[in-house]
């Protein structure tokens, strides 16, 4: 782990001048991000970074733009964040999950695995998805509740894609639940070595098909095409801009599973993918984050 200490940057704006506060302080940082505080209204610009700020510069840089958008100038904390153990940290903060019938644990589980249920093995890593965000338990209950009907080829053409797949958690889900083989991809490649890594430790490995592409133009998905099911927790923007590449790879009478979506952003999402000709057929809210399930 690095010894460099980490800062944190933030301020708090209005919500149209976000976008350019966050362009301001993400010159200086590692790592940027916005949230909505209340509707409407204001939203928190925070940033990190590895080393201390050029303070005096960050803040004349804040000053200078809110001087520009006819603002009064945002308060701006700087402030060095204590060292945390992250792997400690993760699993003390990652206690088993049910979703559906699906039980999420990590390696540090000592309990037993519920009756009936479908274990799933995911540590706390570097790629995303370990079934306590709201977006990912919903695409877990959104894939059990569709393995009630749906039934998947168990080779070749038509099979599962999993889209962006983090950590691989849904392309485990749907290897398990259905005993078929899955094509997982990802941009990241760090998420495709955690995938490979939890599919081997999940008994998986000869099931999931893992490797990094850009997205819907990497060979191996075009190879397996059309899918009965697709899963693609990503982002809402992402999404939207996809729906007509996950059209042409969705099978006639297949099911998409789409998260990633605050419940604000829904309405965007659903629309894209019914321009499309995809029908909105469930949509699964876990607190903020809201999962869709269309069908073709």
């Amino acid at each position: 782990m690095s010894q460099t200490p980490l800062w944190r940057i933030a301020l708090v704006v209005p919500e149209a001048h976000a976008p350019a506060f966050a362009e301001a302080v993400g010159d200086h940082a590692d790592a940027v991000s916005t949230f909505e505080l209340e509707e409407g209204g204001n939203w928190l610009v925070e940033a990190t970074l590895y080393g201390a700020p050029d303070e005096a510069r960050l803040q004349s840089r804040v000053a200078v733009l809110a001087k520009a958008l006819g603002i009064e100038e945002p308060r701006l904390a700087v402030e060095n964040l204590p060292p945390i153990d992250w792997v400690s940290h993760s699993y003390q903060g990652f206690p088993p999950i049910r979703a559906g019938r699906f039980f999420v644990h990590g390696s540090h589980h000592e309990g037993i695995v519920p009756a009936g249920s479908i274990p799933l093995l995911v540590d706390a890593a570097t790629a995303f998805g370990t079934g306590e965000h709201g977006s990912t338990n919903g695409c877990l209950q959104a894939l059990d509740r569709l393995s009630r009907h749906l039934k998947l080829p168990r080779g070749g053409r038509g099979g599962a894609l999993d889209m962006g797949c983090g950590s691989g958690i849904l392309a485990l889900a749907v290897a398990k639940r259905w005993r078929v083989p899955v094509t997982a991809v990802d941009i990241d490649p760090e998420a495709v070595r955690v995938t490979r890594i939890n599919a081997a430790l999940n008994g998986q490995k000869t099931m999931i098909r893992a490797q990094g592409g850009d997205g819907y133009h990497t060979r191996i998905v075009g190879r397996h095409k059309p899918y009965t099911l697709i899963t693609a927790n990503i982002l809402a923007r992402p999404l939207s801009r996809m729906a007509p590449q996950l059209r042409r790879h969705l099978k006639k009478g297949g099911y998409a599973v789409l998260a990633g979506l605050l419940n604000r952003q829904e309405r965007h999402v659903i629309q894209a993918h019914r321009n499309q000709g995809l029908r909105l057929v469930a949509r699964i809210p876990v607190g903020e984050w809201t999962t869709l399930v269309v069908k073709r």
